[in-house]
């Protein structure tokens, strides 16, 4: 009896011992679907490894500002980390595929688009020594404004909230002003003036509490944009078989439920605006026309400034 008692401590203190904590930063708080479905793969693999591996979530850019979680895990300061992907389309165009107007406005759009836009991007990160492990989207994209828009002509002048590259020329194309704002600052922006309008989803429209500062909203549906975890190669590597295994699987399950919940999050967090007090609203065939144009002439332009990688992902969408 003792020399298996004696076992089951040699056991416990070897896993202790060869147990590894990894922190992981996100810039989105607590209360986002995403940052929930995380902290649920964090519990799973916590779970499945019995501990060997155990990662703590850093959220609302506690630990790096959203610009620098990608070059964190790149130079392994974190092993891992969320970031919103078409944050790096200056990078290669391939990365913000999903946040060209009209692309793919649908979850089942947006699934066929995952589905071309995984293989080149899993590339691309890899010469970079990074491997993502999974992929979440948010609900299709909203117009938030004081006062219905009727067409695009009534978005000119205003000071618009920006997050990607490609959001600053769909608001200087409209005659809008872009300010790079983050998530977390959009109430502060709004309350000094530095922004007037924003095109972002339902989701971040609650948790932003957007009714203390904007009047309509309208699901424009403009693109179904991705956030991705990704985890550094080499450490991925230096993890033992059976817990790479774990971090796989767990990964494989976050993103299937993780799109279950931006689908559920769509419906809910629009009841939600309308709820305290947002006038949600259907865009105008005008406004829709005007938007779509818009659209066609940013996809002109992404075409010809596209690289091979890039073309490659819309080539395997379209066809």
């Amino acid at each position: 009896m003792k020399y298996a008692i004696f076992g089951a401590a040699t056991l416990a203190l070897a896993t202790s011992v060869n147990a590894q904590s990894w922190d992981m930063p996100t810039p989105y708080g607590d209360s986002t679907f995403h940052t929930q479905n995380i902290s649920q793969f964090a519990d799973d693999v916590r779970a499945a490894t019995d501990g060997a591996l155990d990662i703590t979530l850093h959220s609302a850019g506690s630990l790096f500002p959203h610009a620098e979680i990608k070059g964190a895990v790149r130079n392994r300061s974190v092993p891992m980390g969320e970031f919103f992907l078409s944050r790096l389309s200056n990078e290669d165009l391939a990365y913000g595929v999903d946040s060209q107007p009209f692309v793919a406005t649908s979850y089942e759009q947006a699934q066929a688009l995952w589905d071309a836009q995984k293989p080149v991007i899993t590339e691309l990160l890899a010469e970079q020594g990074l491997m993502p492990l999974f992929s979440v989207p948010w609900p299709a994209q909203g117009l938030y404004t004081n006062g219905e828009i009727a067409t695009v002509a009534d978005l000119n002048g205003l000071r618009f909230r920006a997050y990607n590259a490609a959001l600053e020329e769909f608001a200087t194309l409209a005659g809008a002003a872009p300010v790079q704002i983050e998530a977390f600052d959009i109430p502060q922006a709004f309350a000094t003036g530095q922004v007037a309008a924003m095109i972002t989803s339902p989701s971040t429209g609650v948790n932003s509490t957007a009714w203390d500062f904007v009047t309509h909203y309208s699901p424009i549906n403009a693109w179904v944009p991705k956030n991705i975890v990704v985890v550094n190669q080499r450490m991925f590597d230096g993890l033992d078989g059976d817990v790479q295994t774990a971090v796989l699987e767990a990964a494989a399950a976050a993103e299937t439920r993780g799109w279950e919940m931006s689908a559920t999050e769509a419906e809910t967090m629009t009841a939600a605006l309308a709820e305290n007090g947002i006038i949600v609203y259907e865009p105008s065939a005008e406004l829709v026309a005007g938007l779509q144009e818009i659209g066609a002439t940013m996809l002109g332009s992404w075409n010809a400034n596209a690289s091979d990688s890039a073309k490659a992902v819309m080539n395997a969408y379209n066809n």
